[in-house]
């Protein structure tokens, strides 16, 4: 006889349907469905391109296969924009000797400090990179722009997430503050960045984790409890009206 009516692997999809999950925003459990659904992103490992290949040993058709490396992203990764790199797990040979034994190593990313500015937030952030954010942010002409079209996944930092809701609540908002004294160099930004306007309702939940979402969530449906004194107070004040009423009628009939 089963242990459980409902396989384990299953749980997690059903939790979200069910209590307070089900009634969190439908975009932000969209979004969730989408991350969780996202293929790895391929920073470690090169992907081949290909289900199948000829094999230059035998010339026979072979088929290809993906396998991600495993990579463990440390608590300090979320403080910072690693562009989607790790600490990596695995063995190296003693002095390069192929004929020694073989020794585990973990391979960490080189890190650096840099001061980025943000047109959009209009201040300078001193964030920890790696080489691989600064040809990212390169590529995307610029800090706001990276931030705004790389995804979830490949930010791979809470950091990066929290600075995307901040930027795209600002832009919802149209923020006077920005550039209070310069009218059109604030309206200039705001349509720079047009294309990755939301509406405000849907930007409060982006990159929230899911414990974030929750209570928000429980925020927003939580109510002052009424006193007592209160609605018995109320219910005799009804109470009295009815009388009163009822008395008024009677007299009218006499």
């Amino acid at each position: 006889m089963p242990l459980h009516t409902v396989p384990p692997r299953l749980w997690e999809a059903l939790r979200l349907q069910r209590g307070i999950f089900a009634r969190l925003p439908a975009h932000y459990l969209r979004a969730l469905r989408e991350d969780a659904a996202a293929p790895p992103v391929a920073v470690h490992w090169r992907p081949h391109g290909a289900k199948y290949a000829r094999s230059a040993a035998t010339g026979e058709r072979e088929r290809l296969q993906d396998v991600p490396v495993p990579v463990y992203f440390p608590p300090e990764s979320q403080e910072g924009l690693w562009g989607g790199e790790g600490w990596v797990s695995g063995f190296r040979y003693a002095k390069g000797d192929k004929l020694s034994a073989r020794v585990r190593k973990t391979w960490k990313p080189q890190l650096f400090y840099r001061e980025l500015y943000s047109e959009i937030l209009d201040k300078k952030l001193t964030i920890t990179v790696t080489m691989r954010t600064l040809d990212q942010i390169d590529a995307a002409y610029g800090f706001d722009f990276y931030i705004l079209k790389t995804s979830k996944a490949e930010l791979c930092s809470k950091l990066g997430m929290d600075l995307k809701r901040v930027m795209l609540l600002r832009l919802a908002r149209r923020d006077p503050s920005l550039h209070r004294d310069d009218p059109s160099k604030r309206e200039a930004i705001y349509n720079k960045y047009k294309e990755f306007v939301i509406p405000e309702e849907e930007a409060e939940w982006v990159g929230l984790s899911l414990e974030e979402a929750i209570e928000k969530q429980r925020l927003l449906e939580k109510k002052d409890p009424v006193p007592l004194f209160r609605v018995f107070a109320e219910g005799l004040m009804q109470q009295l009206q009815e009388q009163k009423h009822s008395e008024l009628v009677e007299v009218q009939k006499v």
